[in-house]
C-alpha cells in the first residue's frame, strides 16, 4: 500500500484528491491545521462528508494529523513524525495562503514563502529514501510575462510590477525555494502549477468560489437586488481564462502520484482556454441582468452599480484582459488532456447559481 502524505488537506484540491486516493486503496496522512473547537478529525471529515453530498464515511486508510506550518517540525511530535515518515512516501505540500492584496503581504510571504521551506525542512530530516516531495504551485506564477510559460523554473522578480498581486510573487519565490533545496541539497523535489481549479467537467457539481465562481457570486447578488439591469464591465470579451476541471486535476495528480520518474515541473493547465466573453453570455443567459464588457470604461464613467462590480473585481479583474500560453510538454508525458468545454463551463455556472439561489431562499429573515 503506497502512502501519501498531504498538507492543506482539507482544501478543495486536497481533498477531491484525498478520496480519488482512499477509492484506490493509498494509505492517506492528512494534515490539518488547529481551528479553534473544531478538532481536525473534524474538520477533514466534513469537508469530505460536503464534497460527496454526505456520503463520506470515515476510513482506515485515512490519518489526520493536527499541525502548524510555521513551527519546526510543523509542530508535531517526535512520535508522530516517526510513524508518518515510517515509510517512503510522496508529500504534496498544498498549504498557502490565497490572499492577494498589499496589505497581507507578510501573511502572504509567510505562508506561502516561508511554510514552503518549513515542510521542506521537515520532509528533508525525517523522510526515507525512495519519498518524493510535491509543491503545489500556480500557473499564473509567470506574473506579467509575455510569451510561452515554459515548465522550467524562472528567476525571482524582486519587483512587484512584474505580478498582477502578491500571491503570484510569493509562489514565484517559493517555486526558487524549492529550485535551491533541489540544487544544492538534492531534494526529490517537484512543482505542480495549477491553473483556475473550477468544477466538475462532467457532472456541473461546484464547491468553489473562487475566480470566476467569486464573480458570478457578486454578479448573482448585484442582480437581485436591482434586477433587470444594464452594467458595463472592465473585461475584454476576447481574453481568455484558463480554467481546469476538478475531476482533470485529481486524475493528473494520480498519474504523478504513480509514475516513477517525473519532470520537475508540470504546468497543470488546460490546452483550451474558456473566452471571457462566453462567462459572460452565460451569466445574462442564467440571471436578470445584462452585462456588456466595455474594455474602455473608465471609473470617471461609470454609474454607481458599475462601480460596485468594479470594485468588487479587484482580484478578477486583473486577470480580465490575458491570453496568457503555457507549456505543457511535460504534462502530456505523464497525463492524458482533458480540455474544459464551454458547456461545461456553463453546467458549473448553473450549478452555482441555482446553489446560491438555494441558500438565499432558505436563508432566514432579519428583523
Amino acid at each position: 500500500m503506497k502512502r501519501v502524505i498531504i498538507n492543506g488537506a482539507n482544501g478543495y484540491v486536497a481533498s477531491h484528491f484525498i478520496l480519488e486516493l482512499l477509492e484506490r486503496n493509498y494509505e492517506i496522512i492528512a494534515l490539518i491545521r488547529k481551528n479553534g473547537g473544531c478538532s481536525p478529525e473534524e474538520r477533514m471529515n466534513k469537508t469530505l462528508a460536503e464534497i460527496t453530498g454526505g456520503h463520506y464515511r470515515p476510513s482506515k486508510n485515512l490519518k489526520i494529523y493536527a499541525y502548524s506550518l510555521m513551527e519546526e517540525d510543523c509542530a508535531i511530535s517526535p512520535e508522530h513524525l516517526k510513524e508518518i515518515f515510517s515509510m517512503p512516501a510522496d508529500y504534496f505540500h498544498f498549504a498557502a495562503s490565497l490572499k492577494y492584496d498589499a496589505k497581507s503581504k507578510e501573511e502572504i510571504f509567510r505562508t506561502n514563502i516561508t511554510g514552503v521551506e518549513n515542510s521542506i525542512r521537515m520532509f528533508s530530516r525525517h523522510t526515507l529514501p525512495g519519498s518524493r516531495f510535491f509543491m503545489v504551485s500556480t500557473a499564473y506564477s509567470c506574473g506579467r510575462y509575455n510569451g510561452l510559460f515554459k515548465e522550467v523554473f524562472y528567476d525571482n522578480n524582486e519587483d512587484i510590477a512584474g505580478f498582477r498581486n502578491y500571491y503570484e510573487q510569493s509562489k514565484r519565490f517559493a517555486e526558487n525555494v524549492l529550485r535551491k533545496h533541489i540544487n544544492e541539497n538534492h531534494l526529490p523535489g517537484h512543482a505542480i502549477r495549477l491553473s483556475q481549479v473550477v468544477g466538475d467537467s462532467r457532472t456541473g457539481v461546484t464547491k468553489t468560489d473562487y475566480g470566476i465562481f467569486d464573480f458570478a457570486r457578486r454578479v448573482h447578488s448585484l442582480s437581485h437586488r436591482h434586477p433587470n439591469r444594464t452594467i458595463r464591465i472592465k473585461i475584454d470579451p476576447e481574453a481568455t481564462q484558463n480554467l481546469i476541471a476538478i475531476n482533470t486535476v485529481v486524475n493528473h495528480l494520480v498519474c504523478m502520484a504513480e509514475t516513477p520518474e517525473l519532470p520537475v515541473i508540470v504546468n497543470m493547465v488546460s490546452k483550451k482556454p474558456v473566452r471571457s466573453g462566453y462567462i459572460i453570455e452565460s451569466l445574462n443567459r442564467l440571471l436578470p441582468i445584462r452585462l456588456v464588457p466595455d474594455n474602455t470604461i473608465e471609473t470617471a464613467d461609470m454609474d454607481v452599480y458599475e462601480r460596485i462590480m468594479s470594485i468588487g473585481m479587484s482580484f478578477t479583474g486583473a486577470y480580465a484582459q490575458n491570453n496568457l500560453e503555457f507549456d505543457t510538454t511535460n504534462l502530456d508525458s505523464i497525463s492524458k488532456i482533458s480540455n474544459m468545454d464551454e458547456e461545461a463551463v456553463f453546467r458549473m455556472l448553473e450549478y452555482f447559481i441555482r446553489s446560491l439561489s438555494k441558500h438565499k431562499t432558505l436563508a432566514p429573515a432579519v428583523g
